[in-house]
């Protein structure tokens, strides 16, 4: 007997040479490999006679083997095994390739049951490279629905079968096994866990199967609301800095700037300096479109927390971003005597005005953070290494939140509530600039207070989108002559850095700058800019596309975030239909970052790709995010290796019913039972779901 905790290591059925391959697949116990569901079922049920055989049909057949033998093909590294096969009705010829180990798996004197393919060549019909089992065993892969399994090398469907037909065979769960309640299951008529992994697995009933799809997706989905809900308890639980709301501090700060916030701006920053005034740590996502105006938003709760006396961390993937946030804020913040650091693997800064700002040495650097002389720090993910030691640390803003994993998040706020004398926890704003439909938002960030900025600065006039086919291609270079001409500048994005083999026709950057400075652009200054430059090469080459000694910036997916060049107006992606949709519309959001009137072109060599239709016909990025979630499905749209979570869970996120219903069911088992003392397999599958979700 086993139980769902049971090792692999223990199942002597299965061999040493397996552990590490089943490692690589993230299946180390029996509740694992039960839970490795299939991607998809092929029907080979249907059991004909020889001579009602079928061609392009899987079918199964019960035979008898009259004969077989394997054939090496010399020189050629080829082995074809073929059998005959009888039945009363007549016979099938069977063929496998390089399978010669078949030839000893095939018995004379008992039936065998075959499925596949059928087949026809100039001999006729035959079954092609079917699979086998002996007609007095119960099948697994043949005669019936067969499962099959997402594999990797040496470890395939078959096998995976043969293992949990066992399993299912001998394995004990009980009811307190069962992390979904009994209450639930009534209410909604789902089956219990060990009958609903027998559907899944090898079903016999397509009702069945569907019942226990849906438990398992509700399964899913009510796991990770239990996890938002108790992160959230869990956080309230904890201590922060009270942050006076000084009114008169930020109404002058905002009178002072050379524009007006959206009405979205000063409703985001309100819910934030009020958060920010209790007890308990604020726990907020500002979820924003493209030039939106995140960076200000996070200002003016930078400078409420440094009015107070306490230090702000903010947290950027990359050390363009990183960069281009100390640049910001310190002009943003020139007027304020504010000091600012950026601490990167390549650059230490501080300095309260681009002026003032100076280099330094990573120890004097951290020196005067931990003695708070420095109240803003900026930097990446330097900023999370243990000798980081902050004074006062208040408020961490992490951007692109999407990019960081939950424990490296959950490092810096540990590491600051230790260091902290009181114990106290920062307040955490998580920024994103990849609008999040309601549905994920609802389903992703339970645990979060949520944000919106969905305005545009007033003075920004909607992006001229146009698909643009090789024959129009001339004609975009003749306008962009004209908007150089007119002292603008441009971008061209590409999907490669250099030229590669691979992805034949698609063009890379260093080869379009060449060709541009040479043959289309030969009167003005073309740069490069790419991932696989050092930041000192980045930084030069952003430097002078911001002076204009650069016209033509060619650049790949690195301008994606964090590049600000607000008197550049046109852009061209390159083969277009090689980028997401939210991809494309943060390439966009590059230009448009003033009053003039900006150009996107999509370069493409067809006009019927359903995601550049989209961006052309919209410029609202909520809306846009909604499209992509219906054209890639939500893993990708989220990215489930920034995210964390698994494919099976991402699926389910899109059903809003189904998400307030088991956050409904969420609550009202943690209202019954707060610490879940009589709901055991709840405690379990939480620790599978945290190890899962906190995965970097």
């Amino acid at each position: 007997m086993m139980t769902l905790a049971t090792p692999l290591t223990e199942i002597p059925r299965i061999q040493a040479k397996y552990y590490p391959k089943l490692e690589k697949l993230g299946l180390t116990t029996v509740e694992d490999l039960l839970r490795h569901f299939p991607i998809r079922y092929d029907d080979l049920s249907t059991i004909v006679s020889v001579a009602d055989a079928a061609e392009g049909q899987a079918q199964t057949v019960v035979v008898t083997v009259e004969s077989v033998k394997t054939k090496r093909i010399p020189g050629r590294k080829l082995a074809i095994t073929e059998a005959v096969l009888t039945d009363e009705t007549g016979s099938l010829r069977a063929t496998w390739f390089n399978q010669p180990y078949v030839e000893n798996t095939l018995t004379t004197d008992e039936p065998m049951r075959m499925s596949g393919m059928i087949k026809s060549d100039k001999r006729g019909l035959f079954l092609a490279s079917p699979d086998i089992e002996k007609s007095t065993r119960v099948p697994t892969s043949t005669g019936r629905v067969v499962p099959i399994y997402q594999q990797t090398h040496g470890l395939s469907s078959k096998w995976l079968r043969w293992q949990l037909q066992l399993i299912l065979e001998r394995i004990t769960i009980d009811e307190a096994d069962d992390p979904l309640p009994l209450d639930i299951r009534t209410r909604e008529h789902f089956p219990h866990l060990l009958e609903a992994f027998r559907a899944i697995h090898f079903p016999d009933d397509v009702t069945a199967t569907e019942r226990a799809t849906e438990r398992f997706a509700f399964e899913d989905l009510f796991m990770l609301q239990i996890y938002a809900l108790r992160s959230r308890a869990l956080y309230n639980t904890q201590k922060a800095h009270q942050t006076t709301f000084n009114q008169d501090t930020i109404k002058d700060f905002v009178g002072s700037l050379p524009f007006s916030p959206t009405d979205a701006q000063r409703k985001a920053s309100f819910q934030i300096l009020k958060d920010m005034e209790r007890e308990t740590p604020m726990n907020r996502l500002l979820n924003g479109d493209v030039g939106a105006g995140k960076t200000l938003v996070a200002t003016i709760a930078a400078l409420s927390v440094v009015r107070s006396g306490a230090q702000v961390a903010i947290l950027a993937p990359t050390e363009v971003l990183a960069r281009q946030h100390f640049l910001s804020l310190l002009n943003l913040l020139k007027d304020e005597n504010v000091e600012i650091g950026l601490l990167t693997g390549s650059y230490k800064f501080y300095g309260s005005c681009e002026e003032l700002a100076q280099q330094t040495t990573r120890p004097k650097l951290l020196e005067k953070i931990k003695d708070g002389d420095i109240s803003i720090i900026i930097g990446t993910h330097a900023l999370i290494q243990e000798d980081v030691v902050f004074g006062s640390l208040t408020l961490v803003v992490v951007d692109e939140q999407h990019r960081f994993g939950v424990a490296q998040r959950a490092r810096l706020l540990e590491n600051t509530r230790t260091n902290d004398k009181n114990g106290f926890t920062p307040h955490l704003l998580t920024m994103t600039a990849t609008p999040i439909p309601r549905t994920f938002s609802l389903a992703l960030f339970g645990d979060l207070s949520v944000s919106i900025l969905d305005e545009k600065p007033a003075n920004r006039k909607p992006i001229k989108t146009a698909i643009v086919t090789p024959s129009k291609q001339k004609e975009i270079y003749s306008f962009i002559e004209d908007e150089l001409n007119a002292g603008r500048q441009a971008y061209v994005i590409l999907p490669l850095v250099e030229e590669s083999k691979a992805m034949e026709g698609v063009k890379s950057a260093e080869e379009e700058a060449a060709r541009l400075q040479s043959d289309v652009f030969p009167t003005w200054n073309v740069g490069i800019l790419h991932g696989k430059m050092k930041s000192k090469e980045k930084e030069t080459v952003m430097a002078n596309f911001k002076e204009r000694k650069i016209d033509i910036l060619v650049a790949t997916a690195v301008v994606e975030v964090g590049v600000d060049v607000p008197n550049a107006t046109v852009m061209i992606i390159e083969n277009a239909e090689r980028f997401g949709l939210s991809q494309l519309h943060q390439f966009r959001g590059r230009v448009g970052r003033n009053d003039l009137q900006s150009y996107c072109f999509l370069f493409t060599k067809s006009r019927s790709n359903d995601r550049l239709k989209a961006l052309e016909r919209h410029g609202d990025g909520f809306k846009l995010a909604e499209i992509d979630l219906t054209l890639r499905g939500p893993g990708e749209f989220i990215g489930t290796r920034q995210s964390g979570l698994p494919d099976d869970m991402m699926k389910n996120i899109t059903n809003l019913e189904l998400v307030a219903d088991t956050r409904q069911s969420a609550r009202d088992t943690l209202v019954a039972d707060p610490n879940l003392t009589s709901h055991p397999a709840i405690l379990n599958s939480l620790t599978r779901l945290t190890s899962i979700v906190h995965m970097e």
